[in-house]
Parts: structure tokens; C-alpha cells; sequence
């Protein structure tokens, strides 16, 4: 992961070294208030949603330790029932990978990438997600 703030406080942000995307870091809560296995959403700049996740680090996770864990952000708008409501959905994970199921159709989202684990075809938008100081802070590119 890349981050690099420039002199107007917008970032740019690169995964995999592909390319930096231009977005904006928006402060969403203190990680102490996110209570593990739940999701909470959070508002971009723009008006468009992610759905929030801490859960424990899976233990083939090489970073797996007692009490560790893992946040992960994905659109909060169910592509098929077209609520906000991923972030109300019961988490659990599919073959080892973290995922979260919809409320409504029960569609399962991987939280690392957002593909539809039911219908590969269709997915939700993976947000990047940072810990400053205690508090978490989701990328929403521009």
C-alpha cells in the first residue's frame, strides 16, 4: 500500500503498485468503538457509502496473534435488493476468505475484494482502510 498526501490534502493510493488513484481519507470512528463480527457505515465525501468491518485475524493470517484483527471496507449498497444495508450484514468467512452475508437475499461479499461469492459477476466497490492514531479512516477515491 502507497499513501501520499499532496499539499491540498487529497491522497493518492495504490495497492499493488498498478497506479495511484486520487481520493480523499475520511475519518469514520476510533477503532476502540468498532466492536468485532459487527459492521458500521460510513459516509464518503460524495455521498456514497462503505460498510465498515473489524474482524479477528483468521489464523492462517500471518499476522494472526491473540486478539489481533483485521479491518475491512466495501460498499454498504446491496447491488441486489439496492438498500444500504452490507453494513448490517452477518460476517463469517467462505474457505478462509472474510465475508459478509446480506441481510436481505443472504449474498455473501468477500470483504477483501467485494465479488459476490454467490454470482461472481456482480460486486460492491473495496475500500482501503487505515488506523492514524487510533482512529480509522476509509479511502474514497475521487
Amino acid at each position: 500500500m502507497t499513501i501520499a498526501p499532496d499539499e491540498t490534502g487529497r491522497s493518492s493510493f495504490a495497492v499493488d503498485g498498478s497506479g495511484a488513484v486520487e481520493g480523499t481519507w475520511v475519518r469514520a470512528c476510533s477503532i476502540d468503538d468498532l466492536i468485532v463480527g459487527r459492521g458500521v457505515a460510513v459516509l464518503g465525501p460524495r455521498g456514497e457509502q462503505a460498510a465498515l468491518f473489524r474482524l479477528l485475524a483468521a489464523e492462517t493470517d500471518r499476522e494472526a496473534a491473540p486478539g489481533r484483527s483485521r479491518l475491512y471496507a466495501i460498499g454498504n449498497i446491496d447491488p441486489f435488493g439496492r438498500a444500504a444495508v452490507l453494513s448490517r450484514g452477518l460476517t463469517g468467512d467462505r474457505a478462509g476468505e472474510p465475508t459478509v452475508a446480506s441481510p436481505l437475499g443472504k449474498q455473501v461479499f468477500a470483504l477483501r475484494t467485494g465479488v459476490c461469492l454467490d454470482d461472481e459477476s456482480v460486486s460492491v466497490p473495496s475500500y482501503g482502510v487505515r488506523v492514524v492514531e487510533r482512529t480509522v479512516e476509509v479511502f474514497f477515491p475521487a
